[in-house]
């Protein structure tokens, strides 16, 4: 990639701010949206705001886990996977 960070790698006048494109970076002038002819693009909504902070609760990931480990899909230790298969295992006569 030529050019620094945060300058326009394109020849000519340049105005606005700077972004990085997949092309590389551009002001506004040589920004990929200016050169076809279109308005700036307004920012969006994003992500919703607890996409990345909803916990598991632990009990479910636990679960989740020991069915993971007791089916052989998740390596562990032979005394992980013991105890796993007991865990998810229902003793006879129980519902």
């Amino acid at each position: 990639m030529t050019g620094h960070a945060g300058t326009c790698n394109l020849l000519g006048e340049h105005a606005g701010e700077t972004h990085f494109y997949p092309c590389g970076w551009r002001c506004d002038t040589h920004a990929p949206w200016a050169l076809a002819g279109k308005p700036r693009p307004q920012p969006g909504p994003g992500w919703p705001a607890a996409h990345f902070t909803t916990p598991t609760p632990d009990a479910v990931a636990a679960a989740i886990d020991n069915r993971a480990i007791a089916s052989g899909k998740r390596r562990s230790s032979p005394t992980a996977y013991r105890a796993a298969q007991a865990a998810v295992t229902t003793p006879k006569g129980t519902p």
